[in-house]
């Protein structure tokens, strides 16, 4: 049977005459499904949950209809939809909240870390046997998912200007208390004796505040990749989508083997202390580096160097890529992506990936044509 994968998307709604975001999703919303689209923190973003879906071809059927149906509505109340980790303009205390109580809690906690939360996400769930299973899993998985974050980069601009990242989206969301890599666990119950504290410490106030790159879902048996930038290309997810099921493939037959995946077994390791004594020990790479690898991605993109998983090492982006597609060849080819995948991955190389676009753009011609080229490409044009 096919590991299942699915997909939430968030979108910045932008006023088309001057390509600023603006505080009008319920109005969009109220002329949308409500089960397909829903409201973020802020007002400025919605977002959409695509179908559970086998192959990847469905997939990107489903998310590009869901793209078009958003923009085609947004489009007569003069408003646009774009796909990208960050605005590339807008000015903060200019946006509203979105008037629920538990919004309205998280902007009283957390005050300008969630004001400022002006950034939108691309998140891939995939199926897992079972939680004991996806939360062993996470620790395997966790050098390789910047890598995930480099290839999606698309959020150069904050505030009007160039940051010099590739995803600075990143650097805004590693403010809040939940967020960065993952721990590891040894079974789901010890991962959720740790949610348990954060929401018992009053840190946050539920399990949806989870916010790490990689995390188990609180509702249902997938792990769920968090750390990658709103794609403007639909293509981009589907390549990361097809990549991180063939990881989460892969990672859970080692957790079924008793062994470590091929290459990681040599990493500097901790281990994390077991919730009962019989339970089994998960070895994970030193926080201190994943941390690194992270801010690497966020800070290069694919337009500079990587640190490669297997020697923790520097590298250059695309060197560092193609030893993840190797790495999981094997899976790809079990799912029946391999063709699919290495061909998306060697067009986003080719062209240097969303930040470089954009940054291309901007130093040509300005901000507003790259808003303008946002649009469009989230709507589908090439």
């Amino acid at each position: 049977m096919p590991v299942r994968i699915g997909v939430e998307e968030e979108f910045h709604i932008v006023d088309l005459s001057t390509g600023m975001p603006v505080s009008a999703a319920s109005g969009l919303l109220e002329r949308l499904p409500d089960r397909t689209f829903v409201r973020e923190l802020q007002q400025s973003v919605v977002e959409t949950n695509s179908r559970v879906h086998d192959t990847l071809d469905s997939l990107r059927t489903d998310l590009a209809s869901t793209r078009l149906l958003l923009a085609e509505t947004a489009a007569p109340l003069g408003l646009g939809v774009m796909a990208a980790g960050a605005p590339p303009q807008t000015r903060t205390g200019t946006l509203d909240a979105t008037p629920t109580s538990r919004y309205a809690r998280m902007m009283e906690e957390y005050a300008a870390v969630a004001d400022e939360q002006m950034i939108c996400a691309a998140q891939v769930h995939v199926d897992v046997p079972d939680r004991d299973t996806g939360v062993q899993a996470m620790a395997r998985l966790a050098p390789w998912v910047p890598v995930l974050l480099a290839l999606s980069a698309s959020s150069p601009f904050w505030l009007g200007a160039d940051t010099g990242y590739a995803s600075w989206r990143n650097l805004v969301m590693q403010r809040w208390p939940t967020s960065g890599p993952p721990g590891a666990y040894a079974s789901a119950a010890e991962y959720e004796a740790m949610v348990d504290e954060l929401i018992q410490a009053k840190v946050i106030a539920d399990s949806g505040m989870v916010y790490f790159d990689l995390r188990l879902s609180a509702h249902q048996d997938t792990l769920e990749l968090r750390v990658c930038d709103a794609c403007p290309a639909v293509d981009t997810v589907v390549m990361i989508a097809g990549l991180f099921r063939a990881m989460v493939v892969d990672a859970c037959e080692a957790v079924r083997d008793g062994g470590t995946a091929p290459g990681e077994s040599a990493a500097p390791a901790v281990q994390a202390a077991s919730a009962a004594p019989a339970a089994p020990t998960v070895q994970a790479v030193r926080p201190e580096w994943l941390r690194a690898a992270t801010w690497r991605a966020a800070r290069s993109g694919l337009r500079g160097d990587l640190l490669n998983p297997i020697d923790r090492r520097a590298a250059p982006a695309a060197q560092v890529v193609h030893t993840l597609l190797e790495r999981f060849r094997g899976a790809l080819e079990a799912v029946g992506d391999w063709a699919t995948v290495a061909d998306l991955v060697d067009r986003e190389l080719a062209g240097g990936g969303a930040a470089h676009r954009l940054r291309a753009v901007a130093d040509d011609t300005g901000l507003d044509d790259v808003v303008d080229l946002l649009v469009a490409e989230t709507q589908g044009a090439r």
